[in-house]
């Protein structure tokens, strides 16, 4: 009896083991729960809080992206609402009860039709796989999975970006995090997830804790897009360095061994023509750009306008309303793959406005457009010209110039941003050719009257450019069949050429290490050098006037300074365009036989201008100000504290037109004597003896200033703060062991004969006890830097405010 008993048991326990071992099926599994229908169906558990994922495309890739639908509002931080994240292709893969999420190596292909040899590739290199599940039931090629713990993670990696900005150590905290339904949702062809992430941990930054409530606890919401790829009616085009696009590229193994390996192609929206064959035809679908509900008049209808600034050059390029932009429905999801989206984005501080794309991987074809625009920048435009036109007179109307201005501003900015997400890089050389570009940074265009009034009518673009047009022409006609497309596509660069437009990107234009005379943010004219000596005629009337009437009645006196900053530093980009005319070179991104030439030295006597225009800059008529306007800067009262966008102080809470005034010429000089640029001159010189050379520039620029009799008083302050400055530059440029031994052997020569020149003069100093005092302090930085020259560090000059936007950036 005792046996059979057993024997029962034994089947039961069995029995129980087994079914415990076979998965359930779906539909038992999800009974009760909301269903979701779309790409991926899944189901919402209202009791436990859990999404379940119907994987019915097992070995099928689709595109997932993770983005942050509500940000944390801090420039610095750059987390911001609507960022996209990683974009990726992925899978899912089944191995017995695991279900594996794994994203293929597209960076390394074989594009063949042999099996073995693109297999032979994709194990070569290494895969990632990105989650595991466990399946929860199992139905045919159906597999349910908890997709819950996927979406509440931290997918952002907000802690790491907290972490390394030293703004605290924090870890999610799971039981203060939840999905967030609203946003979770099914379409055709992509599936929405959104979850409420909260972040834990000991808050230590000030970014941080200006932004959040309790900065300890850090709470977002982190967006998840399963969306399906692009069908194989996408043509891929060729990516050519002069077209101005941006390029996806990728090695090819397949690639036979006389042609390059790395693939470049266009990152670009799909756009056909309905009638290739005709020169203007609707487009099969038009590109569709939506604008944020959430942006107020007058900016929503500008943002609007600006953006459809490029129907003009999909018209010039044959196409019939092929760009169209609409406000967004009141229903529609702005993280929805389907939409196009310009959204206007808060945050504590003004910051960069940038525009981004989803692409598919294989072919470089965007799928989504997302713009973010700033919301304070066209205060900051308000601001500019609250400075340039010292509107509020009493008894008088406030002039509408000033809004008008930051309008336009708005239209240009939407316009640029956009064109990030149409795949256009920047054009930094655009403003030497009649602004030629939206993709150049624009500041604002004014000149000045014979009776000191500013005009403003023409301080931004009201269109498209002309390079603009030809971009477009290359990245998105659609050519009638039988063209050949290479041939067709060169014939648009040689006409582009042929037009005198000039491409010159992002590393070329920036002024740390960038040479070309052209490119430069925020600059005008063709002539960095005369643009720079017009702005500071006009910068020293503007000084000389200024008054208490670039602020609004009942404003606080010492809220002078706010306005005042960006008219005293209004000549500040212009000085980095000045300054890389120094040392400089003419290039192009020219192909082999396309005509274009490659390099050119700067003319020597377009150096000197430049040099001459950039000494002006420092001068000490340039730096003072008036006593008049000095007298009415009081000290700040409370509730307005000095903050970031303001001159910073060496006088405790006084305003300090010495630190002003120090913050300028210390950016001058650090780009004059920047050590790329001094080692190009240097190089240039050697190759060209009529080129100037690092001895002549540094031999001038002691000359001017040191060896330059002092004047007294507040001029002669100045004087003398520019003489430590030099000094100080010249010493730091000895000491930079990334500079080339001849540029730190110059340096060191120019140090001595400045040392011994300093002995001289301080025994012929007689009473100038300022004087005085400027040669001992001279010399102690030189005594300094001779006993330890590895470790001499002189103190840092006082920066400027922040001119560009604040944070990372721009797109």
């Amino acid at each position: 009896m005792k046996k059979i008993y057993f024997l029962i048991l034994l089947a039961i326990t069995l029995a129980t083991a087994v079914n415990a071992q076979k998965p359930a099926d779906i539909e038992s599994k999800v009974k009760g729960l909301t269903k979701y229908t779309g790409y991926f169906n899944f189901y919402w558990d209202e009791n436990t809080g859990r999404v379940l994922l119907e994987v019915d495309k097992l070995n099928t890739e689709f595109l997932y992206v993770n983005s942050l639908p509500s940000g944390v509002g801090s420039n610095d931080l750059g987390l911001d609402r609507g960022q996209i994240g990683d974009s990726r292709i992925v899978k899912f893969v089944k191995s017995g009860p695991k279900i594996l999420l794994i994203q293929p190596n597209y960076a390394y292909r074989a594009v063949s039709n042999n099996a073995d040899e693109r297999k032979s590739v994709e194990e070569a290199f290494a895969q990632s796989v990105i989650w595991g599940f466990k399946a929860e039931a199992i139905d045919g090629d159906k597999v349910l999975i908890d997709f819950t713990p996927f979406l509440l993670r931290d997918s952002h990696h907000l802690a790491d970006r907290l972490g390394s900005s030293d703004q605290g150590n924090f870890n999610l905290d799971e039981s203060r995090s939840a999905i967030y339904l609203p946003n979770t949702k099914g379409f055709p062809e992509n599936s929405e997830f959104e979850a409420t992430i909260t972040l834990d941990g000991k808050a230590k930054g000030s970014e941080i804790s200006s932004v959040t409530p309790d900065p300890n606890s850090v709470t977002v919401r982190m967006h998840h897009s399963f969306i399906k790829l692009p069908d194989d009616n996408y043509k891929v085009r060729k990516f050519d360095p002069r077209s101005g696009f941006y390029d996806m590229s990728y090695m090819d193994y397949a690639t036979p061994i006389d042609q390059p390996i790395v693939k470049h192609m266009l990152t670009r929206h799909r756009l056909q023509k309905k009638d290739p064959s005709a020169a203007m035809s609707e487009a099969v679908k038009p590109i569709v750009y939506y604008v944020d509900r959430g942006a107020p008049e007058p900016v929503r209808t500008a943002l609007m306008e600006g953006a459809a600034w490029w129907n003009q050059a999909f018209e010039a390029a044959g196409y019939k309303n092929a760009f169209q932009v609409k406000l967004l429905p009141e229903d529609a999801d702005p993280m929805d793959i389907r939409y196009n989206i310009i959204q206007w984005i808060h945050r504590s501080t003004r910051g960069w406005s940038y525009g981004a794309s989803i692409d598919d991987p294989r072919t470089g074809e965007i799928i989504k457009g997302q713009v973010s625009l700033g919301s304070l920048r066209d205060r900051q435009d308000f601001l500019i010209a609250e400075g340039l036109l010292q509107p509020y007179e009493d008894g008088k109307p406030v002039s509408g110039k000033m809004l008008k201005m930051a309008i336009d501003r708005l239209h240009q900015l939407a316009a640029h941003e956009v064109g990030h997400t149409l795949g256009l890089q920047h054009n930094f050389a655009a403003s030497t050719n009649n602004r030629a570009s939206v993709m150049d940074y624009p500041p604002p265009a004014f000149t000045m009257g014979t009776d000191g009034a500013i005009d403003l009518s023409n301080a931004y673009t009201t269109e498209i450019g002309t390079w603009d047009k030809r971009a477009i022409l290359y990245g998105y006609q659609d050519f009638p069949a039988g063209t050949n497309e290479d041939d067709a596509l060169n014939s648009i660069l040689t006409e582009t050429l042929k037009q005198g437009q000039l491409f010159i990107t992002d590393e070329d234009a920036r002024p740390e290490g960038g040479a070309h005379p052209l490119a430069h943010l925020w600059d005008n004219g063709k002539n960095a050098a005369d643009e720079l000596n017009r702005l500071m005629d006009i910068r020293r009337k503007l000084l000389d006037n200024f008054s208490e009437k670039a602020i609004r009645q009942n404003a606080p006196m010492a809220t002078i300074e706010e306005p005042l900053v960006p008219i005293y530093l209004i000549h500040r980009y212009q000085v980095e365009a000045a300054s890389k005319m120094l040392g400089g070179l003419y290039y192009t991104y020219a192909v082999k036989n396309d005509g274009q030439p490659t390099t050119r030295f700067v003319p020597p006597a377009e150096q000197w201008k430049a040099f001459n225009a950039l000494m002006l800059t420092i001068s000490p008529n340039a730096l003072a100000l008036p006593e008049k306007l000095l007298e009415k800067i009081p000290p700040r009262p409370d509730g307005y504290p000095r903050t970031r966008e303001l001159f910073k102080s060496r006088t405790g809470l006084t305003f300090d037109p010495m630190a002003a005034a120090e913050s300028a010429a210390a950016t001058t000089l650090s780009f004059m004597l920047q050590p790329e640029r001094a080692a190009r001159l240097v190089e240039y010189n050697s190759r060209d003896v009529n080129q100037p050379g690092l001895i002549a520039v540094i031999d001038k620029l002691i000359a001017a200033t040191w060896k330059t009799p002092q004047q007294g008083g507040y001029k002669g302050e100045l004087q003398r703060m520019v003489n430590n400055l030099t000094l100080k530059q010249l010493l730091t440029l000895a000491a930079n062991t990334r500079a080339p031994e001849s540029v730190r052997g110059i340096a060191l020569m120019a140090i001595d004969d400045l040392k011994r020149w300093m002995y001289i003069s301080l025994r012929s100093a007689g009473d100038n006890t300022n004087n005085k005092a400027n040669l001992i302090f001279g010399l102690s930085q030189i005594s300094a830097f001779e006993k330890e020259p590895a470790q001499f560090k002189p103190a840092q000059p006082v920066a400027m405010p922040d001119g560009s936007p604040i944070g990372e950036g721009d797109f």
